[in-house]
């Protein structure tokens, strides 16, 4: 089963790399750099971008349109070597003190060690929904594919084409869904060293500085844009498909999704006991 479920990776992550490639975006287009004083970098005809951090500061930037749900990949090549301390963040968020949020968290580690990938979900402001995981690779060997497909009725965060975590839509059991502020896209590579890498015991090793991510291919054709109060999806679509407003996982990937979750989650707030002593939050019985 596991070397079936390998195969089946590899076939994905090359058809994946294969649909990224022939859509890919160009940074200046898409994205505004937000802060760092120079230490995030447009490169290559805007082919791609890299953020850097030292002791002074981090860096950010944002894409320039908002979306209203979407089908979105980057591929991303996270700091290499001893990255202890260090927070690589790519994540959806709208404004205000009743945001939602749909976060991609890399928190560094020690050389030798695995990278933790921290997801969340954040809606009408209430996040507290970590789910946490290593990788079945070395992300910092090569750039891979981080994917959000936010719709409707769910959120599934996908690696390399692989579902490894989904949210349902659970208002029907009294949580809020993010599904009536538009977010952007963000990304950002900051020091993080009194929580990130083992609860802050670990710090940033400033000698190893600057540290770098890299991020290319970015895709968004499957997205509704949010403009001047109205959705791209409800006008002209931009001549693409929208199936992807009901995509629901099939029965080939629940597998895989659960092949992830058995092998590589370290972390789920649904199974956290001490933290819910009272019984867990509502929307862990849709899963």
């Amino acid at each position: 089963m596991a070397s079936l479920c390998t195969y089946q990776l590899l076939v994905t992550t090359l058809l994946m790399s294969f649909l990224i490639i022939a859509f890919s975006a160009n940074f200046y287009q898409d994205f505004d750099i937000t802060w760092g004083d120079g230490r995030a970098k447009i490169l290559n005809n805007g082919e791609l971008l890299t953020l850097s951090l030292d002791k002074p500061s981090g860096s950010g930037f944002q894409s320039k349109n908002e979306y209203l749900f979407g089908k979105i990949d980057m591929q991303i090549k996270l700091v290499s070597g001893n990255s202890a301390g260090t927070v690589t963040a790519y994540y959806l968020s709208s404004q205000g003190p009743t945001h939602d949020e749909i976060d991609f968290e890399f928190l560094g580690n020690l050389s030798g060690d695995p990278y933790i990938l921290h997801t969340n979900v954040f809606s009408q402001g209430k996040g507290n929904r970590e789910q946490q995981f290593y990788l079945w690779f070395d992300p910092t060997a090569d750039f891979h594919t981080y994917s959000i497909l936010w719709n409707p009725q769910r959120i599934i965060f996908s690696v390399d084409g692989t579902p490894i975590r989904e949210f349902k839509n659970a208002e029907a059991v009294g949580v809020a869904y993010p599904k009536n502020q538009p977010m952007r896209l963000y990304s950002s590579l900051w020091n993080a060293d009194d929580w990130a890498t083992r609860g802050g015991l670990v710090k940033t090793d400033w000698s190893q500085a600057p540290f770098t991510a890299s991020y290319r291919n970015f895709n968004a054709n499957d997205a509704c844009v949010w403009t001047s109060g109205s959705s791209s999806c409800t006008s002209n679509n931009n001549g693409n498909t929208t199936a992807w407003l009901n995509e629901e996982l099939d029965g080939t990937r629940q597998e895989r999704l659960q092949w992830v979750q058995q092998n590589y989650m370290i972390y789920n707030y649904c199974t956290d006991v001490k933290r819910f002593p009272n019984g867990f939050p509502p929307e862990c019985g849709t899963f």
